[in-house]
């Protein structure tokens, strides 16, 4: 059988599966980042004491989930987004884009309402949850708003393992195929 192996094709499938098994492993690796971002974000949400907003990414994974106070100096883009308040209840969380005083923009959750026009709001004080994204999730609603839940960092999804069994079966399944294409191709050859 080994006389008759097609070379190409199993150079072909031979890679296919390597990669396949690759993505497997790396997926796995993101996994356990991925808890040790949660894990990070637990204990941040755990801590009392407020940071400054960050102003790069690197800073922005060390405070997520921690507490901050930022000055909108003008508020502009009032839109709203599936939200919940803190009482649980689904709604809509008013949200807009914040200059802060250098001017970098900052997506800012004023609070939850039932009413999904946006609110007028002109800036201010906002006190809040640094969320993914890098958005601030107001602990003390304004605008006549009720308050929003606060993130949770166990809302992060970590399917990575989900994913790298993908992976795993997908290279087995593509070997188990190509077997079975091998002993066709072999039992074709000795019936001619």
């Amino acid at each position: 059988m080994t006389r008759n192996l097609p070379i190409i094709p199993t150079i072909i499938v031979a890679g296919a599966i390597a990669v396949m098994i690759a993505l497997g492993i790396w997926q796995l690796g993101r996994m356990d980042e991925k808890e040790a971002l949660i894990a990070q974000a637990e204990q941040n949400l755990r801590m009392s004491s407020e940071v400054a907003y960050p102003r790069t990414e690197a800073e922005l994974e060390q405070r997520l989930y921690r507490r901050t106070t930022i000055l909108c100096a003008s508020a502009s883009g009032a839109t709203t987004t599936a939200g919940t308040s803190a009482r649980g209840e689904k709604g809509v969380a008013q949200r807009v884009t914040c200059a802060l005083e250098d001017g970098t923009p900052v997506k800012v959750d004023l609070g939850y309402s039932r009413n999904p026009q946006p609110v007028a709001w002109g800036g201010g004080e906002v006190r809040g949850t640094i969320a993914p994204g890098g958005r601030v999730v107001a602990a003390e609603p304004v605008a006549d708003l009720e308050p929003l839940a606060t993130p949770d960092p166990r809302d992060l999804p970590n399917n990575h393992l989900a994913y790298a069994g993908q992976w795993f079966f997908f290279a087995l399944t593509a070997l188990v195929i190509y077997l079975l294409a091998l002993r066709r191709r072999a039992t074709r050859a000795r019936d001619d």
